[in-house]
Parts: structure tokens; sequence; C-alpha cells
């Protein structure tokens, strides 16, 4: 497998030694959703040819990913704004669990030179953060912590002032220098719901427009479809009047809405607006948006979506994309990946056997949904396949370790290590929370599918993902040779629970210790497929 991957890249490196270029500007179409995996909650900002894109990942550590993109199509992701969140030991996996809760839907600007992002975990002690950078794909600062502001959109006016506006119509000046927020300041509602508005009303977007104020929300009435809705004013303090800007149902989904809109370097305007795909997760669609009487209307003339669009792309070969194999091999650890809740650092390396991750038992814990280092990163639509290589040398009596499609809902691959024998074996993994504020795991119900023994110590792992016509299927294999794959189990249903992850299903490998400490297994590599059919070229 290795040396297959680098005979690849010296055949790169002669080609481009002869004359290619590794970027070509072409003119073809795109399919939406142009990310067919769990990136919701999208905040977009443009500086210079780049687009910078933030959005929700949670639980999941390091967060807030930065994505960068020269077409809104082809995305990059370049920085994490933070390694981990420390407010609470729950993000730790420790007095309980913050699944679907930690950062949330950070909202990110460019001012005077630098870069800036807000977000306000949705868990104790509710408290926002603020961060700045001079370079998105370098280092995030923190600059300070203020109340929490559910769902925000920070805003940066001409005048220099500087306002939040949050939750359903709130609108909070801070200090220009965001240590704060400025006593003598604004701090009002900026509007009232009208009789439409009586369900979901958040995810405020702002952005100003040839002297207008226009804030973006997602619309939810009760027993209508998800929308977009639209508020404008003349002044930053109202009166505001309102518009519904996109409505539709998109490929048997239902409605797309909660996202922004962002000018391109020619002057072209586009929404970046997600749907819920069910078990895949929350994905981003790229629309035109036509600016109509003053409004920002979404879609084509119709109003619709749109499922292939034609647009002028920037193809890279050095764009490395938002998820995709990994050999291990460099220093760091890929930006693919992110840890379930914050990492035990001491417990994994990249460094004590070159080539290889090694996954230490960190905490003796009785299920995979507690067990702390378990390593993710998204599956994505509309099919996907990902194995992975284990040894399993190092294990000791109790240690489980494998591959799983991760969600409170879980197919798993585990290896359970028995005394001096280790065993194979599918199941599906329900994650039953408690009703406390500490979300803990309550229990965790166990479906065997199979399971069957190990003679050797190298084992290789796959998971199938099927999201085309609403499947959400995963199926479950292994091989003791890399080529002869058997079907181990039964495939598992994939689903999304807004009330447990709140996310869609992620690839991960595990390792933990139900009995004694000292075990690990090396992962020598993820070899990740999926279909590459965003782009249609002309």
């Amino acid at each position: 497998m290795k040396q297959c991957v680098s005979n690849l890249l010296l055949c790169f490196v002669i080609v481009c030694a002869v004359g290619c270029t590794s970027e070509k500007i072409v003119d073809a179409s795109y399919r939406n959703p142009v990310i067919y995996a769990d990136v919701p909650d999208m905040s977009v900002v443009r500086v210079g040819e780049y687009y910078y894109m933030v959005s929700t990942t949670m639980h999941l550590m390091p967060g807030a990913p930065v994505m960068r993109s020269k077409d809104l199509v082809n995305w990059e992701t370049i920085s994490y704004i933070f390694d981990k969140l420390t407010d609470n030991p729950r993000y730790d996996l420790i007095g309980g669990t913050v699944y679907g809760k930690g950062q949330w839907a950070t909202s990110i600007r460019y001012h005077n030179g630098k870069f800036y992002a807000l977000f306000s975990p949705n868990d104790q002690p509710f408290k926002s953060y603020f961060y700045t950078a001079d370079d998105p794909a370098g280092e995030w600062t923190l600059v300070s912590r203020m109340q929490h502001f559910h769902d925000a959109s920070l805003f940066f006016d001409d005048d220099g002032r500087v306002y939040i506006f949050y939750a359903t119509g709130e609108l909070q000046e801070i200090k220009s220098d965001l240590s704060g927020v400025k006593e003598d300041g604004v701090k009002m509602r900026i509007f009232e719901r009208d009789e439409e508005e009586n369900g979901l009303l958040e995810g405020s977007q702002v952005f100003k427009h040839n002297g207008k104020y226009y804030l973006m929300m997602i619309s939810w009435p009760g027993g209508k479809v998800r929308r977009e809705v639209c508020y404008r004013a003349d002044k930053i303090t109202g009166p505001y009047e309102k518009k519904v800007i996109l409505e539709t149902h998109f490929e048997g989904y239902g409605g797309v809405a909660q996202g922004c809109v962002v000018d391109s370097p020619e002057g072209d305007w586009y929404g970046v607006i997600f749907q819920d795909r069910n078990g895949v997760g929350r994905v981003p669609t790229v629309m035109p948006c036509r600016w109509v009487d003053g409004w920002p209307m979404l879609g084509d003339e119709q109003g619709n979506v749109g499922s292939v669009i034609e647009k002028r792309l920037v193809l890279d070969k050095n764009n490395k994309g938002i998820l995709g194999s990994d050999e291990f091999n460099d220093e760091k650890l890929s930006l693919y990946w992110q840890w379930n809740h914050n990492p035990v650092d001491e417990a994994w390396t990249l460094s004590e056997r070159k080539g290889y991750l090694r996954l230490k038992t960190a905490r003796r814990v009785d299920n995979l949904f507690v067990a702390p280092n378990t390593i993710t990163q998204r599956m994505e639509g509309p099919t996907c396949s990902a194995r992975v290589k284990l040894e399993l040398g190092g294990m000791k009596d109790g240690d489980v370790a494998g591959f799983a499609a991760f969600n409170d809902y879980s197919g798993v691959l585990a290896v359970e290590c028995r005394g001096v024998d280790k065993y194979l074996s599918m199941s599906a993994q329900n994650a039953i929370f408690d009703r406390t504020p500490n979300h803990g795991i309550a229990d965790v119900e166990i479906d065997l599918r199979e399971e069957v023994k190990l003679e050797q110590d190298v084992i290789y792992l796959r998971i199938d993902g099927d999201f085309t016509e609403k499947k959400d299927k995963a199926t479950f294999y292994y091989s003791l040779d890399n080529k002869e794959w058997k079907e181990i189990g039964s495939s598992i249903k994939m689903r999304f629970d807004y009330r447990k992850f709140f996310m869609g299903t992620k690839y991960a490998i595990f390792n933990y210790a139900t009995k004694d400490m000292g075990g690990y297994v090396d992962v020598d590599y993820i070899d990740y497929q999926r279909a590459n059919d965003r782009v249609i070229l002309k």
C-alpha cells in the first residue's frame, strides 16, 4: 500500500517537473450539495480571491474547522480555530459528555487586516469565545470571553462600531476591541415575530450592502417547509422589514435553510445554505443569489436550488479537500481528523513507530461512547468506502479496538482481547443518554450480529457507506490479507438525531481498556474512497 502511494507521488513529481501547473480554471458544472458531508451552520467571508468558511463540529476536537476555496465548490481544511475546549470536565468525557453541544455556529469575519471568529458553546458556563488571526491557515488567538450569544453573527460597521446579532432578533453592541459588551451601547430586540413566524427562527447571518443592513435567518413555521428569511433596514436598529428569500423542497429531503450570501471577485453573488440529509448529516449547497428590488433572492428565477449548476471552477491538484486517506507518515496529524471530545495527548503518538498512529489505552471504560481518543473523520455521500489496517500485537486482556460508523447509533467492528485470544465482532450499538444536564451515557444497547475468532495480529477492516435514495446504509467487512474480503454481521441504517450527537455519521478508529492500562494498537493507514461526482467537466 505505502509503496504504491510512493510510486504515485514520484510520478506526480516527474510530471510537474516537465511543466504542469497544479491549478486550472475551467468552465464546468457542479452538483449540489457541493460537499456531501456534515458541514452545517456555515459562515463564509471572501478576502481577495479566497473564500473562507467555518462550520459547526460541536464535541469534536480540534474544533471550528477553517476551510478555504477559490470557487465555493472545491474546499480544503487549512486550520482549526482551537485545539481543545476546557470549560468543564465533560469535554474530557469525565462526569458526562458534550455530545451535540460544544462549538456551535461560528461567525467568521475580516476587518482591518485581521480575521475574527465568534462562537458560543451551547453548554455550561454559557460564555462566548472571540478569536483572531492574521493568517487563517495559522494560529488563532483567544481575544476574550463574554456572555452567551446563541447562533451569533459578528458585525463590524463602517463607523468602527461592533455589534452581535443573535438568538431571535437580538442586537448587542460590544466594545471595539472585543473585550466585552459596551455598557452604554445598543442592546435591543430589533423586530418582533409576525403571526407566520410561530416556529424556529434563528441562525443569524448579517451583512451590509448598498447602505442597507441585512439579517438572514432560518425559519420553520409550523406545518411548513424550512426556509430562509431576510430582514432588512436602513439603520442597524431598524425598523426591519421581512421577506422570504428561499422556500423550496430539494431532491426529496425537505427545505434548504441557514447559511449566508457572499460576493465573488467578479461581482456575482451566491448563497451558501445547508440542508438536512439524514444519516450523512447537514450538507452545504451553493446557489445563485439574485438581487431583486434590493432583496437577495436565492436560487434560480423559480426559486429552485438547482441540482446541477454551471460555474467557472478552479481545479487544483494540491487541494487536499476536507477528508481522505492517510498513511500517518507526517509529524503532525492530518487536518482530516478530529477526536471525539478532548484527546488524552500522552495516549496517542505518531513518533513511537514511524508511519503508524499508535493509540494507547487512556482510561478504563465500559463502552465506546465514553472512550477517550476515538479519532474520526466525516463519511461522505453519495457513496464512500474506507478500509483500515490495524496491528493488534500490543493489546492487553480486556482491550477493545476497531473501526466504526460512529454516531449515537453506531455500526461497530470491534476486536476484543480475551486473555491471549482475540475476537472480531460486528454489532449495532445505540447510546442511551441520561436526562440530566451532564448528558451522560446511561446505557448502551448492543445488538451483536456476528463474531469470529482471529488467529493473527494483523486485521483489515472496511466500512462502505451508501447514502443514495435515502438508504443511509453502512455495510461491514474484514480481511486477513487485504485481498479477500468477507462481509460480517449485517448492514445498519445510519441515523441523525438532533437530541443526541446532532451530527452526521463519522468514520471512527478506537482503542479502549475495560480492565488494565498499557495496551495499544498501531494504525498503519486508512484508505478512503468516495464517489467524486461533485464536479462535471465539459
